[in-house]
């Protein structure tokens, strides 16, 4: 599956999906409500393949909430396709993996490999990350576009 198919497939089907499901919300204890996570330090980086090794595309960013880090969902896109997914959309695409830095802050990395050949089909130029960050206590924070990165032609 090319690049850009990976990374938007599971957008789209998460486009798709909304009208037929119902999410309910995470929990939170009735003594509080939830904060907004924060993120801070994010930063993309594609790599494009060689003759000798996959090409990559990474994303990292520090996320931060009071009651501590569940998860961060993450969906890189070509700005040319002006998909602009939504926050209803990122509940359906791949997670970061997060790892815990202290009580309330995680460094979450979001990686995959890139063959020649998706980079061959993927759309050059700018490519944008969009993200959603989800607290323990259920707050979230969506980021439509935390980051942009290039893909060279």
């Amino acid at each position: 599956m090319s690049m850009s198919k990976r990374a938007l497939v599971s957008s789209l089907v998460g486009v798709a999906a909304v009208g037929g499901v119902v999410a309910g919300g995470l929990a939170a204890s009735a003594a509080s409500t939830p904060t907004e996570p924060t993120l801070t330090n994010g930063s993309a980086r594609y790599t494009a393949p060689t003759t000798s090794a996959a090409g990559s595309f990474t994303y990292t960013v520090d996320v931060t909430d009071d009651s501590g880090i569940r998860g961060l969902k993450v969906v890189a896109w070509p700005a040319s396709s002006k998909l602009n997914p939504t926050k209803a959309d990122l509940r359906y695409v791949d997670s970061a993996k997060c790892k815990s830095t202290s009580g309330d802050t995680s460094r979450c990395t979001y990686t995959f490999k890139v063959t020649k050949k998706e980079a061959a089909d993927a759309a050059k130029g700018t490519w944008n990350v969009s993200t959603l960050a989800t607290a323990k206590d259920g707050g979230t924070t969506f980021v439509s576009k935390a980051a942009t990165f290039e893909v060279a032609g």
